[in-house]
């Protein structure tokens, strides 16, 4: 199993939301010799697409993932509107030279119980994104997300899920494997074997805090909570993932109040020490 060095990590934006802007994260990444970055597309509008791809390249960064895609569910159908929301950023992460743009795929629609109508859009939305993706060269990586947001942000929530739709709509389509929402599945090696090496698109980590306060923002640094994070890289790097460790931590109470320079520190050591 490869030692996680800095060159081989990933800051998502997300890490770092509070304190940098995406040319600041750029900046930090490249100097404190992080290898690649992962932009939130809000932080990417607000810089410009095509400027910040001409950073990214500049500073010898590789982009390992676009977050995000999806919300097919945001409608309460699936609309043009969502459709071409979906082609723009299968657009934005081609412009970036993204390894892939990462789908969060919806919850519930407003007022709805139905979950099954939820994914039947779901997997309507992914189809008919991934039909234009193929097109342009652009793997699409489905999130699973934990149970607890399978109301208002994921009704896919397990890799066997996901899996099971890849099955379905075939080639360029996979898996983003973040271990903050998959570490308690007590089947998640087998379907991590199942996925392989051509369905394994991205690597996220995290830590679960024992005494979570927050479902959304309260997220630990690796090796501050319970989940083997070693285990799970071993899984996927088994299959031959050789892609990005990709650091994504939302901390509203700790990481996102401290100095962004000292958070990189932390989680280089962390990569380290705790990957």
């Amino acid at each position: 199993m490869r030692r996680v060095t800095p060159d081989l990590m990933s800051l998502n934006t997300a890490t770092v939301k509070q304190q940098w802007n995406l040319e600041q994260c750029i900046e930090g990444c490249a100097r404190h010799g992080v290898g690649g970055i992962a932009p939130w597309r809000d932080v990417l509008h607000e810089m410009g697409v095509s400027k910040a791809a001409k950073h990214i390249l500049d500073a010898g960064l590789q982009v390992s993932g676009l977050c995000r895609g999806g919300w097919f569910t945001a409608e309460g159908a699936l609309t043009p509107a969502v459709i071409d929301d979906n082609k723009r950023a299968v657009d934005e992460a081609v412009e970036l030279g993204s390894a892939c743009l990462v789908m969060v795929v919806g919850g519930l629609a407003d007022g709805s119980k139905d979950i099954d109508g939820a994914r039947a859009i779901v997997e309507e939305g992914l189809a008919k994104t991934l039909d234009y993706a193929r097109s342009v060269g652009m793997p699409i990586a489905i999130e699973p997300l934990h149970p607890m947001y399978a109301a208002d942000r994921a009704c896919v929530n397990t890799l066997r899920q996901t899996l099971d739709i890849c099955d379905k709509l075939g080639e360029g389509i996979g898996a983003a494997v973040d271990v903050y929402h998959v570490w308690w599945d007590p089947e998640i090696q087998e379907q991590i074997k199942r996925a392989g090496k051509e369905r394994l698109y991205a690597f996220h980590v995290c830590d679960w805090l024992l005494e979570t306060k927050d479902m959304l923002t309260d997220r630990g640094m690796m090796g501050d909570g319970v989940i083997d994070i070693p285990a799970l890289r071993k899984g996927v790097e088994a299959q031959g993932f050789d892609g990005l460790v990709e650091v994504e931590i939302f901390s509203a109470t700790n990481w996102w109040k401290r100095d962004p320079d000292e958070v990189m520190q932390v989680l280089i050591e962390r990569g380290a020490t705790a990957c």
